[in-house]
């Protein structure tokens, strides 16, 4: 009977043992679960749509004015006068420069002189002809002397013409040692002070003055992109593509966007054979004055695309000058995918290759996920991303 009661104790400890086991395992199992669960992130996903997009094009420009004309003396003499400053703002035919005109004002009145000569000289060969004209006429001298006279009076002729030339360069010489803006413009620098040497050999010029009511800004296009130029736009001849170019942006030195678009008017009629490239010319308005000749910038040629795949930059990380992104796949497991990048517009990617329109990427807080981690999605609306402002 003790023996029996024993075993009994026995069975019913090792029963016990058993569930003690079956619960702990249980536990452990549940707990296990728990943790895989509280271990994966939960992380903002976005689903891959397409949207219309606009892209640039940048390619460094320099600026100069619709006229950059250099005002050069056309006569020699010493500079007596300098009526403007450097970057003065002139108005056509407000007097800029004064070369000493002395000598060019004795010149004008010899030119004068000799021209009171020659007159006088045409009004005594006239008198002759007029009184051997009757003479000749009732055979009282020989016609030999009326035609002398008449040559006499030619010569006096020409000798009055030959004098009032002398006089208009005269003029013009005189009216060169004052020198006058032919446009309206900014003056450029201006290398001679009063007193200096200056005339039709002198290397530099006075001034240059820039006409800027209008900025041109040129720019050049290698061969492949010339290429794409011709094939982009509409038009049978480069004129007409040009004419169909849309506006173009001037990106400045800071980097901000000058507020006037412009418009390309014309292409260079032939390639650097040293650059490989061919110069085209964009025409800014500048009411303000705020553009110079000799400012620097860059051009943005504008490229439409009407269905692209858009992704955020902040969505994306680099490795080895790749571009990258975690793709959510099945059991919400994520693969890093390299990226064929087409073009930026903005912030944002416009994607070439990689990956298509309904597939999932990672939006933020990737930062130390692994290759295949599983993640806990919570997804976002790419509405909220592009809602704001066309691309």
């Amino acid at each position: 009977m003790k023996k029996f009661k024993r075993y009994q104790l026995t069975i019913a400890l090792f029963s016990i043992g058993i569930s003690t086991t079956i619960l702990i395992t249980g536990c452990n199992s549940s707990s296990g679960s728990m943790v895989q669960a509280q271990t994966a992130p939960i992380l903002p996903v976005l689903t891959l749509t397409t949207t219309a997009a606009t892209t640039y094009q940048e390619y460094s420009a320099s600026l100069e004015g619709a006229k950059d004309i250099e005002l050069r003396p056309q006569v020699d003499g010493t500079l007596d006068r300098i009526y403007v400053d450097e970057g003065a703002y002139v108005r056509r035919g407000q007097a800029l420069f004064l070369i000493n005109d002395r000598i060019y004002r004795e010149q004008y009145n010899n030119a004068k002189a000799s021209l009171v000569a020659a007159k006088a000289s045409l009004v005594n060969a006239e008198i002759a002809v007029t009184k051997l004209t009757p003479l000749v006429q009732n055979n009282i001298v020989s016609d030999v002397q009326l035609k002398t006279a008449k040559a006499n009076y030619d010569v006096a002729a020409a000798q009055v013409a030959q004098a009032q030339s002398l006089v208009r360069n005269a003029q013009i010489n005189m009216g060169y040692t004052l020198i006058k803006a032919p446009v309206d413009g900014y003056i450029g620098r201006i290398p001679y002070k009063t007193g200096s040497l200056v005339g039709l050999s002198t290397p530099q010029p006075l001034t240059i003055l820039s006409e800027t009511k209008d900025i041109h800004a040129y720019f050049s296009l290698s061969e492949k992109d010339y290429l794409q130029f011709s094939s982009k736009f509409p038009g049978a001849t480069i004129s007409e593509k040009v004419k169909n170019m849309p506006p173009v942006e001037l990106v400045l030195a800071d980097q901000s966007v000058y507020p006037e678009k412009g418009k390309v008017q014309t292409v260079s009629g032939q390639f650097n054979s040293g650059m490989g490239s061919i110069s085209f010319r964009a025409s800014f308005p500048n009411r303000a004055g705020f553009l110079r000749s000799g400012n620097t910038g860059k051009i943005r040629l504008p490229d439409h695309v009407s269905k692209a795949i858009a992704i955020p930059q902040e969505a994306t990380f680099e490795l080895q000058d790749k571009v990258f992104v975690f793709v959510v796949g099945d059991s919400n497991k994520v693969t890093s995918t390299p990226l064929s990048i087409k073009a930026k517009s903005g912030s944002y990617y416009l994607v070439e290759d990689g990956i298509q329109e309904g597939q999932k990427i990672v939006f933020s807080g990737f930062d130390r996920l692994k290759e295949g981690a599983v993640i806990v999605p919570k997804p976002i609306s790419s509405d909220s991303l592009f809602k704001v402002k066309p691309l």
